[in-house]
């Protein structure tokens, strides 16, 4: 079994994420955009795995700053470019457990994921 979560080290989120996986005793490998950086092959097969719709994070400052023309003509293509190059703007945590791809932290989510078959 191989998990691992991908984010930002600063985000609550993914503070309460690592808390929740340490309670659990789930060992994990944390991937920080910012220190391990992101290329375009790992960002098209989470595009792949989730959509690019789902990965952008419309609530975050680094989404709310772009330009209204940037915000209008989100597409694939454009949206792929800005997590790129603003890897901030991927909807955190974005974890991968057993090669299944989620989005995001709520408890009773986690909890599905890594207890449901036990």
């Amino acid at each position: 079994m191989s998990t691992i979560a991908y984010g930002i080290k600063n985000c609550d989120t993914i503070k309460k994420m690592k808390k929740w996986l340490d309670a659990e005793n789930i060992s994990y490998r944390f991937h920080d955009y910012r220190v391990d950086g992101l290329d375009a092959a790992l960002l098209e097969t989470f595009e792949a795995q989730l959509g690019w719709e789902a990965m952008v994070n419309k609530r975050g400052t680094t989404y709310r700053q772009l330009s209204d023309e940037q915000r209008a003509g989100l597409n694939r293509e454009t949206a792929l470019a800005l997590l790129l190059e603003y890897p901030a703007m991927i909807k955190r945590p974005l974890l991968v457990h057993n090669d299944r791809y989620h989005l995001g932290f709520k408890p009773d989510q986690y909890h599905a994921i890594f207890h449901a078959h036990q």
